[in-house]
């Protein structure tokens, strides 16, 4: 095995290989370390090349990195790694074999199986590479070690894959529940495919989506845990240093790139190319706190946003108050509008699947039906399965509209908001238009009744629900317990 040497990154020190002869070069396998150096203003991405010849069976990969102390505030040392094959590092390309991000110190790969994270097929011979990505280099540096075995030996079968069906059995025409962002083993998250499942179950939903970081590896994990009471639909978190998207229902074992920031006006691309998969494009808590997190692309690309994630939070507050002025914006003529969507980014206990879920309205329980009410507005979002909830507005005359569709009355004719909840005690309802709250009251202490509140298209262009526990933030409304997207008032002269 052999190293060709990479272009020294800018910012910091190329590869260096390991002196002297593989260890193990006598017998089935060949191990060499790669260690190196980094400085603040590394490229976000370092390639080590690896020479795989032929007869090589599997390759395993273990590599650690330094962690000086920092002073508080300043970011320390992160490094996250993958592997692309002999097909090349380029963009979108078909070399991408899998990737870890942070979350595992080794992995290996051959034909018939892999580390989850990583695709399980054919170990060629050419020229592979290593990806780091130093996610974040503390003031003095990174320096990395990176070793790597190949073992030889019969090329082995890589299965075809199984993957979860587009349709469940559903109940017609009706509102299904589900999460469309959540992690497992295959890539940072604790929880196996099957605990998911269970766990979805539980929580009353109708469909998930996996959505790992920056792999597909867990598309064809989920053989035997669907079923008619349970749509899997396949997807990825695509993980920029610009921000996350869910590309959400896209065909399974598509790939999509995320090596690329907002500077680069390359997501449109990558937009263009999850739809062409048959996803749905949804920017993920666009005002998350962590590193890298918060979504710099900007919505007009987006098919839906997230503005509930996990455990409802002050950032989940100012995602909501950014949805809502592109309803303004939207009113007013001056763009499309954008639907809202809450998912609970769940890893690991104590993170709850399904707080928050997505509530469509759908002609039946299919990757296609589900997405289309998505796309279309016809949704709610709830903390849990135990709130239910319906909101329409009425006209004078009797016309009528629900989530997400518009209602086409004289500007001067009275209209009737009426939303009816259950489950939820101690809260209170307020609907929302493009004045601001204009109404609220709180429920009985059961958490079930119904609220109405009457006004014209002249005094609003929507109208929307919100159902909220007790404040318990100074100056902030209280956590939220339900959420409607809009009702439309097309005022005529």
């Amino acid at each position: 095995m052999s190293f060709a040497d990479a272009a020294p990154a800018a910012g910091g020190s190329g590869p260096e290989p390991a002196g002297g002869p593989p260890s193990g070069s006598g017998g089935g396998e060949q191990t060499r370390k790669v260690t190196g150096h980094l400085t603040t203003g590394a490229p976000d991405f370092v390639y080590l090349p690896v020479e795989v010849p032929h007869g090589v069976r599997e390759i395993a990969v273990a590599y650690s990195y330094d962690k000086p102390a920092v002073p508080q505030g300043t970011p320390g040392n992160a490094c996250d790694i993958g592997i692309f094959d002999e097909r090349g590092t380029e963009l979108g390309g078909a070399g991408f074999r899998g990737w870890s991000g942070g979350a595992r110190t080794e992995f290996f790969l051959r034909a018939d199986d892999a580390t989850p994270g990583y695709l399980p097929g054919p170990v060629n011979a050419g020229t592979w590479h290593i990806a780091l990505g130093p996610y974040t280099v503390a003031p003095q540096g990174l320096t990395y070690e990176v070793t790597i075995t190949l073992r030889h030996g019969p090329p082995g079968h890589t299965p075809a894959p199984v993957y979860p069906p587009e349709r469940a059995r559903g109940r017609g025409r009706a509102w299904y529940r589900g999460d469309n962002h959540l992690h497992s083993v295959y890539s940072d998250g604790k929880r196996t495919p099957a605990e998911i499942a269970a766990l979805a179950r539980a929580a009353g939903l109708d469909f998930i989506t996996t959505s790992e970081h920056n792999t597909t590896s867990a598309h064809r994990a989920w053989d035997g845990l669907w079923g008619d009471d349970l749509l899997v639909l396949t997807g990825e978190e695509v993980t920029t240093r610009n921000g996350h998207v869910v590309a959400m229902g896209t065909d399974p074992g598509v790939f999509i790139d995320w090596r690329y920031r907002a500077r680069d006006n390359a997501f449109g691309k990558y937009a263009r190319a999850i739809r062409r998969a048959g996803g749905l494009v949804i920017p993920a808590h666009p005002h998350a706190t962590c590193i890298g997190c918060n979504w710099k692309f900007g919505l007009n690309d987006a098919d839906a946003v997230e503005v509930w994630n996990g455990p409802y939070t002050p950032d989940d507050e100012v995602t909501l108050a950014e949805w809502d002025n592109t309803l303004v914006a939207h009113a007013r003529g001056g763009a499309s509008w954008l639907p809202a969507v809450g998912h609970s980014d769940a890893h690991r206990d104590p993170d709850v699947v399904g707080h928050p879920q997505t509530v469509v309205w759908a002609d039946d329980l299919s990757r296609r039906a589900i997405q289309d009410g998505i796309r279309a507005g016809r949704v709610w979002i709830a903390e849990s399965s135990k709130i239910d909830l319906a909101f329409s507005v009425t006209g004078e005359r009797g016309e009528h509209a629900g989530i997400g569709e518009r209602l086409a009355v004289a500007r001067t004719s009275q209209v009737t908001a009426r939303l009816t909840v259950s489950g939820a005690p101690g809260c209170a309802v307020s609907f929302v238009t493009d004045q601001g709250t204009v109404y609220a009251t709180p429920l009985p202490p059961s958490g079930t009744g119904t609220v109405s509140w009457q006004t014209t298209p002249d005094h609003a262009a929507y109208i929307r629900a919100e159902v909220r526990h007790p404040a318990t933030t100074p100056g902030l409304p209280g956590p939220m317990a339900a959420l409607t997207n809009p009702v439309f008032l097309d005022g005529r002269d």
